[in-house]
Protein backbone atom coordinates (compact mmCIF):
# COMPACT_ATOMS: atom_id res chain seq x y z
CA UNK A 1 0.00 0.00 0.00
CA UNK A 2 1.39 3.03 -1.52
CA UNK A 3 2.23 6.16 1.10
CA UNK A 4 -0.23 8.06 -0.94
CA UNK A 5 -3.08 5.45 -0.44
CA UNK A 6 -2.47 4.69 3.54
CA UNK A 7 -4.60 8.23 5.27
CA UNK A 8 -7.03 7.73 2.64
CA UNK A 9 -8.07 3.58 2.67
CA UNK A 10 -7.47 3.94 6.94
CA UNK A 11 -9.97 6.92 6.69
CA UNK A 12 -12.78 4.52 4.15
CA UNK A 13 -11.98 1.41 6.81
CA UNK A 14 -13.09 3.48 9.88
CA UNK A 15 -15.86 5.40 8.09
CA UNK A 16 -17.09 1.73 7.13
CA UNK A 17 -16.57 0.43 10.72
CA UNK A 18 -18.73 3.25 11.72
CA UNK A 19 -21.56 2.91 9.42
CA UNK A 20 -22.01 -0.86 10.57
CA UNK A 21 -22.32 0.02 14.14
CA UNK A 22 -25.80 2.41 13.26
CA UNK A 23 -28.10 -0.57 14.00
CA UNK A 24 -26.47 -1.12 17.61
CA UNK A 25 -26.94 2.69 18.14
CA UNK A 26 -30.50 2.66 16.71
CA UNK A 27 -32.09 -0.05 19.01
CA UNK A 28 -30.88 2.62 22.46
CA UNK A 29 -32.86 5.20 21.28
CA UNK A 30 -36.64 4.98 22.05
CA UNK A 31 -38.19 7.48 19.67
CA UNK A 32 -40.29 6.61 16.62
CA UNK A 33 -37.86 5.68 13.62
CA UNK A 34 -38.93 8.94 11.50
CA UNK A 35 -38.30 11.12 14.39
CA UNK A 36 -34.84 9.88 14.33
CA UNK A 37 -34.29 10.23 10.99
CA UNK A 38 -35.02 13.76 11.17
CA UNK A 39 -33.08 14.16 14.07
CA UNK A 40 -30.16 12.34 11.95
CA UNK A 41 -30.49 14.69 9.10
CA UNK A 42 -30.78 18.01 11.13
CA UNK A 43 -27.14 17.07 13.36
CA UNK A 44 -25.53 15.61 10.69
CA UNK A 45 -26.55 19.28 8.23
CA UNK A 46 -25.46 21.59 11.20
CA UNK A 47 -22.01 18.95 11.05
CA UNK A 48 -21.24 19.65 7.19
CA UNK A 49 -22.39 23.11 6.93
CA UNK A 50 -19.40 23.91 9.54
CA UNK A 51 -16.98 21.54 7.65
CA UNK A 52 -18.41 23.43 4.63
CA UNK A 53 -17.73 26.96 6.26
CA UNK A 54 -14.08 25.90 7.80
CA UNK A 55 -12.58 24.28 4.68
CA UNK A 56 -14.24 27.05 2.56
CA UNK A 57 -15.76 24.43 -0.01
CA UNK A 58 -18.83 26.48 0.41
CA UNK A 59 -22.38 25.73 -0.56
CA UNK A 60 -22.15 26.15 -4.42
CA UNK A 61 -25.46 27.46 -4.49
CA UNK A 62 -25.23 28.31 -8.49
CA UNK A 63 -24.79 24.83 -9.15
CA UNK A 64 -27.50 23.70 -6.43
CA UNK A 65 -30.33 26.03 -8.29
CA UNK A 66 -29.52 23.77 -11.67
CA UNK A 67 -29.98 20.74 -9.79
CA UNK A 68 -32.73 21.36 -7.35
CA UNK A 69 -35.57 18.85 -8.68
CA UNK A 70 -32.95 15.98 -8.63
CA UNK A 71 -31.47 16.85 -4.97
CA UNK A 72 -34.94 17.60 -3.79
CA UNK A 73 -36.02 14.02 -4.78
CA UNK A 74 -32.81 12.29 -3.73
CA UNK A 75 -33.23 13.93 -0.27
CA UNK A 76 -36.28 12.71 -0.26
CA UNK A 77 -35.82 8.89 -0.72
CA UNK A 78 -32.65 9.33 1.33
CA UNK A 79 -34.90 10.57 4.41
CA UNK A 80 -37.44 7.95 3.89
CA UNK A 81 -34.90 5.11 3.11
CA UNK A 82 -33.71 5.80 7.19
CA UNK A 83 -36.98 5.81 8.41
CA UNK A 84 -37.19 2.18 6.57
CA UNK A 85 -34.14 1.06 7.68
CA UNK A 86 -34.37 1.95 11.43
CA UNK A 87 -38.36 0.29 11.37
CA UNK A 88 -36.31 -3.04 10.30
CA UNK A 89 -33.88 -2.66 12.84
CA UNK A 90 -36.92 -3.03 15.48
CA UNK A 91 -38.61 -5.66 13.31
CA UNK A 92 -35.63 -8.14 13.15
CA UNK A 93 -32.08 -8.65 14.05
CA UNK A 94 -29.67 -5.98 12.64
CA UNK A 95 -28.04 -8.44 10.55
CA UNK A 96 -31.09 -9.73 8.74
CA UNK A 97 -31.85 -6.23 8.35
CA UNK A 98 -28.73 -5.06 7.05
CA UNK A 99 -28.38 -8.10 4.63
CA UNK A 100 -31.86 -7.28 3.40
CA UNK A 101 -30.40 -3.27 2.66
CA UNK A 102 -27.36 -4.47 1.15
CA UNK A 103 -29.39 -5.77 -1.86
CA UNK A 104 -29.31 -2.23 -3.18
CA UNK A 105 -26.37 -2.59 -5.50
CA UNK A 106 -27.84 -5.34 -7.00
CA UNK A 107 -31.07 -3.41 -8.03
CA UNK A 108 -28.73 -0.41 -9.24
CA UNK A 109 -26.90 -3.11 -11.30
CA UNK A 110 -30.11 -4.28 -12.58
CA UNK A 111 -31.98 -0.75 -13.33
CA UNK A 112 -29.14 0.77 -14.74
CA UNK A 113 -29.04 -0.51 -18.17
CA UNK A 114 -33.08 0.38 -17.98
CA UNK A 115 -32.33 3.96 -17.32
CA UNK A 116 -29.35 4.83 -18.48
CA UNK A 117 -28.85 2.20 -21.41
CA UNK A 118 -25.70 0.60 -19.28
CA UNK A 119 -25.18 -3.02 -20.68
CA UNK A 120 -25.50 -5.48 -18.38
CA UNK A 121 -22.78 -8.21 -18.47
CA UNK A 122 -22.92 -11.89 -18.21
CA UNK A 123 -21.33 -11.35 -15.05
CA UNK A 124 -23.69 -9.39 -13.62
CA UNK A 125 -26.60 -11.24 -14.70
CA UNK A 126 -25.38 -13.97 -12.71
CA UNK A 127 -24.41 -12.31 -10.29
CA UNK A 128 -27.98 -10.34 -9.90
CA UNK A 129 -29.45 -14.21 -10.20
CA UNK A 130 -27.38 -15.90 -7.19
CA UNK A 131 -27.80 -12.61 -4.67
CA UNK A 132 -31.66 -12.89 -5.54
CA UNK A 133 -31.11 -16.67 -4.36
CA UNK A 134 -29.24 -15.88 -1.36
CA UNK A 135 -32.16 -12.71 -0.50
CA UNK A 136 -34.56 -16.15 -1.10
CA UNK A 137 -32.25 -17.66 1.56
CA UNK A 138 -32.96 -15.22 3.88
CA UNK A 139 -36.39 -15.07 3.79
CA UNK A 140 -36.95 -18.33 3.87
CA UNK A 141 -34.77 -19.13 6.86
CA UNK A 142 -36.77 -16.91 8.90
CA UNK A 143 -37.30 -18.62 12.47
CA UNK A 144 -40.55 -20.31 12.76
CA UNK A 145 -41.22 -19.44 16.41
CA UNK A 146 -40.40 -15.58 15.47
CA UNK A 147 -44.32 -15.44 16.08
CA UNK A 148 -46.41 -12.79 14.51
CA UNK A 149 -44.03 -12.86 10.99
CA UNK A 150 -42.18 -10.14 12.63
CA UNK A 151 -38.94 -11.29 10.71
CA UNK A 152 -40.56 -11.32 7.29
CA UNK A 153 -42.08 -7.46 8.07
CA UNK A 154 -38.35 -6.57 9.56
CA UNK A 155 -36.99 -7.72 5.82
CA UNK A 156 -39.80 -6.00 3.71
CA UNK A 157 -38.61 -2.82 5.48
CA UNK A 158 -35.07 -3.29 4.77
CA UNK A 159 -35.68 -4.06 1.09
CA UNK A 160 -37.74 -1.44 1.13
CA UNK A 161 -35.08 0.80 2.34
CA UNK A 162 -32.92 -0.76 -0.33
CA UNK A 163 -35.32 0.25 -3.34
CA UNK A 164 -34.95 4.33 -1.97
CA UNK A 165 -31.37 3.68 -1.42
CA UNK A 166 -31.34 2.58 -5.12
CA UNK A 167 -33.25 5.30 -5.94
CA UNK A 168 -30.73 7.42 -4.50
CA UNK A 169 -27.90 6.41 -6.21
CA UNK A 170 -29.86 6.66 -9.72
CA UNK A 171 -30.76 9.77 -9.65
CA UNK A 172 -27.38 11.07 -8.12
CA UNK A 173 -26.56 10.17 -11.67
CA UNK A 174 -27.95 12.63 -12.92
CA UNK A 175 -27.27 15.69 -10.53
CA UNK A 176 -23.80 16.24 -12.23
CA UNK A 177 -23.88 20.01 -11.07
CA UNK A 178 -22.82 19.32 -6.86
CA UNK A 179 -20.62 16.49 -5.84
CA UNK A 180 -19.39 14.79 -2.63
CA UNK A 181 -20.24 16.50 0.64
CA UNK A 182 -22.22 19.41 -0.95
CA UNK A 183 -24.02 17.26 -2.69
CA UNK A 184 -24.67 15.47 0.74
CA UNK A 185 -25.47 18.43 2.56
CA UNK A 186 -28.40 19.72 0.27
CA UNK A 187 -29.50 16.23 0.25
CA UNK A 188 -29.96 16.40 4.34
CA UNK A 189 -31.24 19.94 4.31
CA UNK A 190 -34.41 18.06 1.45
CA UNK A 191 -34.60 15.30 4.07
CA UNK A 192 -34.84 17.37 6.89
CA UNK A 193 -37.51 19.65 4.76
CA UNK A 194 -40.06 16.62 3.90
CA UNK A 195 -39.36 14.81 7.33
CA UNK A 196 -40.28 17.88 9.21
CA UNK A 197 -43.84 18.03 8.53
CA UNK A 198 -44.16 14.34 7.89
CA UNK A 199 -42.90 13.70 11.68
CA UNK A 200 -45.21 16.16 12.66
CA UNK A 201 -48.33 15.11 11.54
CA UNK A 202 -47.53 11.71 12.44
CA UNK A 203 -46.27 10.94 16.32
CA UNK A 204 -45.34 14.55 16.61
CA UNK A 205 -41.59 15.57 18.66
CA UNK A 206 -41.00 13.30 21.55
CA UNK A 207 -37.59 13.82 22.77
CA UNK A 208 -38.38 15.38 25.43
CA UNK A 209 -39.23 11.57 26.98
CA UNK A 210 -35.22 10.55 26.11
CA UNK A 211 -32.73 9.93 29.20
CA UNK A 212 -29.23 10.65 29.00
CA UNK A 213 -28.71 7.16 27.39
CA UNK A 214 -31.30 7.82 24.62
CA UNK A 215 -29.61 11.48 24.21
CA UNK A 216 -25.90 9.53 23.93
CA UNK A 217 -27.17 7.39 21.56
CA UNK A 218 -28.64 10.24 19.08
CA UNK A 219 -25.93 12.70 19.22
CA UNK A 220 -23.86 9.45 17.92
CA UNK A 221 -25.69 8.78 15.01
CA UNK A 222 -26.13 12.38 14.08
CA UNK A 223 -23.18 13.46 14.40
CA UNK A 224 -20.74 10.36 14.46
CA UNK A 225 -22.24 8.26 12.23
CA UNK A 226 -23.23 10.56 9.88
CA UNK A 227 -21.68 14.24 10.38
CA UNK A 228 -18.29 12.93 10.82
CA UNK A 229 -18.70 9.94 9.00
CA UNK A 230 -19.27 11.09 5.78
CA UNK A 231 -17.02 13.57 5.83
CA UNK A 232 -14.24 10.78 6.60
CA UNK A 233 -15.51 9.20 3.13
CA UNK A 234 -16.01 11.25 0.73
CA UNK A 235 -12.38 12.79 1.68
CA UNK A 236 -11.37 9.16 1.31
CA UNK A 237 -13.10 9.00 -1.76
CA UNK A 238 -11.11 11.57 -3.80
CA UNK A 239 -7.97 9.27 -3.41
CA UNK A 240 -9.17 5.79 -3.78
CA UNK A 241 -9.95 3.82 -6.96
CA UNK A 242 -13.49 2.92 -7.37
CA UNK A 243 -13.02 -1.02 -7.09
CA UNK A 244 -11.07 -0.34 -3.39
CA UNK A 245 -14.09 1.68 -2.32
CA UNK A 246 -16.09 -1.38 -3.32
CA UNK A 247 -14.31 -3.89 -1.51
CA UNK A 248 -13.51 -2.10 1.58
CA UNK A 249 -17.34 -0.76 2.00
CA UNK A 250 -18.44 -4.71 2.73
CA UNK A 251 -16.74 -3.78 6.28
CA UNK A 252 -19.86 -2.06 7.04
CA UNK A 253 -22.61 -4.97 6.85
CA UNK A 254 -19.56 -7.50 8.39
CA UNK A 255 -19.30 -5.28 11.15
CA UNK A 256 -23.47 -5.13 11.62
CA UNK A 257 -23.27 -8.94 11.32
CA UNK A 258 -20.59 -9.33 13.73
CA UNK A 259 -22.48 -7.13 16.52
CA UNK A 260 -25.88 -8.35 15.61
CA UNK A 261 -24.15 -11.93 17.09
CA UNK A 262 -21.78 -11.08 19.44
CA UNK A 263 -23.34 -7.84 21.19
CA UNK A 264 -27.07 -8.21 20.52
CA UNK A 265 -26.80 -12.05 20.98
CA UNK A 266 -28.98 -12.37 17.32
CA UNK A 267 -27.50 -15.31 16.12
CA UNK A 268 -28.82 -16.02 12.00
CA UNK A 269 -29.86 -19.21 11.26
CA UNK A 270 -27.86 -21.76 9.39
CA UNK A 271 -30.06 -20.95 5.62
CA UNK A 272 -30.15 -16.64 6.56
CA UNK A 273 -25.94 -16.81 7.05
CA UNK A 274 -25.46 -18.79 3.81
CA UNK A 275 -28.06 -16.48 1.69
CA UNK A 276 -26.25 -13.27 3.26
CA UNK A 277 -22.84 -14.42 2.37
CA UNK A 278 -24.50 -14.87 -1.00
CA UNK A 279 -25.26 -11.57 -1.28
CA UNK A 280 -22.52 -9.76 0.16
CA UNK A 281 -20.70 -12.19 -2.17
CA UNK A 282 -21.94 -11.63 -5.84
CA UNK A 283 -23.01 -7.94 -5.07
CA UNK A 284 -18.84 -7.65 -4.23
CA UNK A 285 -18.05 -9.79 -7.49
CA UNK A 286 -20.60 -7.56 -9.55
CA UNK A 287 -19.57 -4.64 -8.46
CA UNK A 288 -15.58 -5.27 -9.20
CA UNK A 289 -14.34 -4.53 -12.61
CA UNK A 290 -12.57 -6.94 -14.41
CA UNK A 291 -9.21 -5.55 -15.71
CA UNK A 292 -7.95 -5.14 -18.87
CA UNK A 293 -4.90 -6.37 -19.94
CA UNK A 294 -2.14 -4.29 -21.10
CA UNK A 295 -1.32 -4.07 -24.49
Amino acid sequence: MGGSQTKPTVMLMVSMTVFGTIGLFVRYIPLPSAEIALYRALIAMALLAAYLLITREGFGFAAVRRALPLLLLSGAAMGFNWILLFEAYRYTTVSVATLSYYFAPILVTVLSPLLFREKMTVKQAVCFALATVGLILVVLGTPEESGNNRHLIGIAFGLGAAVLYATVILLNKGIREVTGIRRTFWQFIAAAAVLIPYVLCTGGVTASTLNGGGWAALLMVGAVHTGVTYCLYFSAMRSLSGQKIAILSYIDPLMAVILSVAVLHEPPTMWQAIGGAMILIFTLISELKQKTPQS
